[in-house]
């Protein structure tokens, strides 16, 4: 048994987070010894004679360690150590349980149901002590994992709230790219205009647009900016100013005419300009790949600059499909970049398809890429299907070639269907 001469010879366990220790005991002698020897210590002591009183005494003032004798007047010490274990805490109690020798084997089950560590009576000094030190270790241990778990739930909080305003804006910028074209489906005397804009993520670098020149002509163009995500959305709204078909008079593709319309650059030159600008006034790593055209609906004539972009296509009445262009290069690399155009004429009932790199790099479950003859074979199934219900049809039949997994990069398209200008006839 421990007696206060002993625990005065004994050393102080360092104090940490171990400092409430509660004695049960029904025995108020073994507590009074037990006690003075802690209190000598440093420690906080409570006291109980009876489980009950132990448990009105935890949930009043959790300790930090409790010494338990294994027989208590009302309860047993494996049913006492249950009830502990349930009682709600913000921080981890360590639990030891006091013994004769002849009760060690059923402590020894206790040790399965909640308690840490058990000691032999009568208690001898060193042992507390040794006991006491290792207590503080692992309880120390405990809260420095407690602490860190609970930054961990603060920092996680702190990213979902990060998370929310993050994706609150990129919902409001997903709009606002949207907004960019105005109208998906645009209806001509003699054809139909249709675009598509499906970003991987909430915003994307590709753009589809047009703009009006004249009563018969109007401007078309599919960019196509490297990267993903934010900083490549910023360069499409940037790049869609430039070719603005609201504010006419800051589209740098249209020229003034002396009678207050307006006529058109050629196509090259249009974006030679843009190569320029983006070299030259705009820091970024960023390069974009384009194709600009301008349509003459009377004639079905279309005058075209590829940059970069993958090649359009047209598909004649008669359902064959042509491939256009020579490539180019890439808008922004290279100062003083020169840009060819290139004709097609359009015959009633042929369409003219632009597409970005999205559909062609389209990757199947095991890696293959849906490459041009997967895309034309998915064009000549769509033959039937026109204006945005091919456009879509299109999108389905890539979401079915990626399986499972989504379409990694942004999908942008141009579909300009036409047909017969009758008032060209009628005069």
């Amino acid at each position: 048994m421990l007696t206060a001469e002993q625990a005065i010879d004994q050393k102080v366990p360092e104090m940490g987070v171990l400092r409430r220790v509660l004695l049960v005991d029904a025995s108020r002698l073994q507590r009074r010894i037990l006690s003075a020897s802690l209190k000598r210590e440093g420690f906080e002591v409570l006291e109980a004679e009876s489980a009950d009183d132990a448990l009105l005494t935890c949930q009043q003032n959790m300790p930090d360690l409790v010494l338990s004798d294994w027989i208590l007047p009302d309860l047993g010490g494996l049913e006492f150590c249950n009830r502990f274990r349930d009682l709600p805490s913000d921080h981890y109690c360590y639990f030891v349980v006091l013994t004769a020798k002849s009760e060690k084997d059923d402590v020894v089950k206790s040790l399965k149901h909640g308690a840490d560590d058990f000691l032999l009576k009568p208690v001898d000094a060193h042992e507390l002590h040794a006991r006491l030190s290792a207590a503080e270790r692992i309880l120390r241990m405990q809260r420095e994992i407690s602490e860190k778990h609970r930054i961990i739930n603060d920092t996680l909080s702190e990213l979902r709230r990060v998370h929310d305003l993050v994706d609150k804006d990129l919902q409001a910028a997903k709009r606002f790219q949207k907004s960019l074209v105005r109208d998906r489906i645009v209806e001509f005397p003699n054809g139909q205009l249709s675009l598509m804009m499906e970003s991987s993520g909430h915003v994307g670098g590709d753009l589809v647009g047009h703009y009006k020149i004249d009563g018969s002509r109007f401007g078309l163009f599919a960019i196509d900016v490297s990267g993903h995500g934010i900083s490549s959305a910023l360069m499409t709204a940037r790049l869609a100013g430039y070719l603005s078909s609201t504010a006419r008079d800051q589209n740098i593709a249209l020229i003034p005419t002396d009678d207050g319309g307006y006529d058109a650059l050629p196509p090259h030159q249009v974006i030679e300009q843009l190569n320029g600008l983006f070299l030259d006034e705009i820091e970024t790593e960023h390069y974009f790949t384009m194709i600009l055209a301008e349509v003459d609906l009377r004639s079905g004539k279309v005058r075209m600059s590829q940059a970069g972009h993958p090649h359009p296509l047209v598909q004649r009445a008669g359902g064959k499909i042509e491939t256009l262009g020579g490539g180019g290069l890439p808008v922004g690399l290279i100062p003083g970049a020169d840009y060819s155009e290139f004709e097609v004429v359009l015959s009633p009932g042929d369409r003219l398809l632009i597409l970005s790199d999205g559909c062609i790099e389209c990757p199947d479950p095991s890696g293959n890429m849906l490459d041009d003859e997967g895309l034309e074979a998915i064009i000549k199934d769509l033959e039937q299907e026109c204006g945005g219900d091919f456009l879509e049809g299109l999108l389905w039949r890539l979401q079915e070639f990626a399986g499972e997994q989504a379409i990694p990069d942004d999908v942008s398209g141009i579909l300009f269907e036409f047909q017969f200008f009758k008032a060209a006839q009628d005069q």
